[in-house]
């Protein structure tokens, strides 16, 4: 096999390969709702907001309670959390994105 022959059949499994890509079941398929996205992505602002207030508190009363140390220890760990919920909305903010 010479190396044009290679080439055109390269070709041609590239083309078969992106018309299969658009075929009439993917254009029935749920498309993503806009809506959704915004409503999942203030949602998410909201939570994330809440814990980061949160751990704002835990760390104020720890540090009027245990000193810096304890402080700072509760302000890591609200951190943690803080983007953990973050990571979580972003997540369900995608996939409403997506329209899953």
């Amino acid at each position: 096999m010479g190396r044009r022959s290679r080439n055109a059949t390269a070709l041609v499994l590239g083309a078969l390969l992106a018309l299969g890509a658009v075929t009439p079941a993917a254009a029935e398929e749920k498309r993503p709702s806009v809506k959704n996205a915004a409503k999942e992505g203030a949602k998410t602002g909201g939570r994330t907001a809440k814990e980061g207030v949160l751990a704002f508190g835990r760390s104020t009363k720890a540090f009027f309670t245990g000193g810096p140390k304890a402080a700072k220890e509760a302000w890591k760990a609200g951190a943690a959390k803080t983007k953990r919920t973050a990571k979580a909305g972003a997540r369900t903010t995608k996939k409403a994105a997506r329209g899953e």
